[in-house]
């Protein structure tokens, strides 16, 4: 690996400065322009990834974008392309001493995307410190997590820009892709209508249609609390249904979630983590991009007979 190639966190202000003049920009327009800042030679540059299928400054410019957008330093203006944020520009302005991850942790866009709502810990290991520490399969391992919880903030927040109503035809793509039900046009019902009684969609429990499962969708920013969990179990009683799911791309509260472990009928509650965990899970909105087999030694085939 170049030592001369930065670590992504490096890369935060220097972007961030390339898009001040406040035009819309590109990853490829802006990766040259860095190149130059850090003095990189065209060997720098032909260094790629273990896997061979990437440029790593590429790569790490595209991760510095990816964590500046999460905290809303910049926006996405289209397909491939983006731009500084009013916030972007005021950061600009204040000069931080430095910009890095734990800086953006005081926008909570970027601390729910960074750490799932948990707390981390304030040291910041450098790759090569992190090599020293731990072994290749942990490394690995932590990669893939990283990779993941990415991921899972993308489809959040493509999530929450869709419409109530491609909410919950997602949520019946996602029960049909995880075994309920037999297709889209037999098994799921979308009702998603005003004066719904607190039913979104009705969907087969299995291909055979011995029971149904009532669902609602919720496409939200805040907490769905108790009043919303006791209207739900409500419209079951109506229907005489003994199952529902409560889906909803933000969380539940604490009393929301208590009360439907008390009640008599069965509701199962996914949160917005939960959802983007199942969508990956069953490769809902999202392709593969990356596939790396790992092989241990067969100390069988070496055995003498």
């Amino acid at each position: 690996m170049s030592s001369r190639i930065p670590d992504f966190q490096s890369i935060f202000w220097p972007l961030l400065e390339v898009c001040a003049d406040g035009q819309t920009h590109s990853k490829k327009d802006v990766v040259p322009t860095l190149a130059k800042h850090f003095g990189l030679s065209e060997d720098d540059l032909a260094v790629l990834l273990p896997s061979g299928k990437q440029s790593m400054f590429d790569n790490r410019v595209g991760w510095a974008k990816s964590y500046l957008k999460q905290a809303g330093l910049l926006e996405i203006v289209g397909r491939g392309f983006f731009k500084i944020s009013e916030r972007g520009s005021k950061v600009l302005r204040e000069k931080p001493e430095k910009l890095n991850t734990k800086y953006l942790m005081r926008f909570p866009e970027f601390a729910e995307f960074h750490v799932y709502k948990k707390k981390i810990s304030d040291t910041e290991a450098s790759f090569e410190q992190q090599t020293n520490e731990a072994t290749p399969d942990e490394l690995l391992s932590v990669g893939y997590k990283q990779l993941r919880e990415s991921l899972a903030t993308e489809l959040l927040a493509k999530i929450k820009q869709i419409t109530p109503s491609r909410f919950e035809h997602l949520v019946l793509d996602l029960l049909l892709k995880m075994g309920y039900g037999g297709t889209q046009e037999d098994a799921g019902t979308v009702v998603g209508k005003s004066g719904d009684g607190g039913i979104d969609g009705i969907i087969n429990e299995d291909r055979l249609g011995l029971d149904v499962i009532y669902i609602q969708a919720k496409r939200w920013e805040a907490d769905v609390g108790r009043p919303e969990i006791q209207k739900f179990v409500g419209a079951l009683a109506g229907n005489k249904a003994s199952k529902g799911v409560f889906i909803t791309s933000s969380g539940f509260t604490k009393e929301a979630r208590n009360y439907a472990n008390q009640v008599n009928h069965k509701v199962v509650l996914i949160d917005g983590v939960m959802l983007a965990e199942l969508m990956m899970d069953y490769d809902l909105g999202v392709s593969t991009k990356d596939v790396y087999t790992v092989k241990r030694l067969d100390s069988d085939y070496f055995e003498e007979d």
